[in-house]
């Protein structure tokens, strides 16, 4: 089954949820198992630079079924900077960008930016409890 607009909504509001708690302005994309956009936000008052590192690292994590935080320094594996180069430079590595998974099978991700990189993080986590 593949994600619904639905589900990736209920991401959105855990996600933005948790930003509110936090009292931080973020934007959040959750995109599918190819990487491609199913639903954003972007938050009153958020960076705009937010609106690409949220859909960034949401496409990293969806392309490595990890968390994007936990990939390593483009420089230590050059082999990921290759990939992220044949994407077209979509890939974002950083803290904010986690798996939506179902029976074991990545079915999209969820990747928030905006805040530190702690916050993102946080944010994203409430996101896929929500998926």
């Amino acid at each position: 089954m593949a994600l619904t607009l639905e589900e990736a909504n209920r991401g959105i509001q855990g996600a933005a949820a948790k930003a509110g708690e936090l009292n931080i302005k973020v934007s959040i994309a959750i995109c599918d198992g190819g990487g491609r956009l199913v639903a954003f936000q972007r938050m009153d008052n958020a960076i705009w630079a937010s609106t690409f590192g949220s859909q960034g690292k949401a496409i990293a994590s969806s392309a490595t079924g990890r968390p994007s935080g936990d990939m390593p320094d483009q420089k230590v594996n050059p082999t990921l900077g290759g990939i992220i180069a044949a994407a077209g430079g979509t890939m974002i590595v950083g803290k904010g960008g986690f798996p939506l998974r179902r029976n074991g099978v990545v079915e999209g991700a969820c990747g928030v930016a905006g805040g530190t990189f702690d916050q993102d993080e946080a944010c994203a986590r409430a996101g896929v409890a929500h998926f």
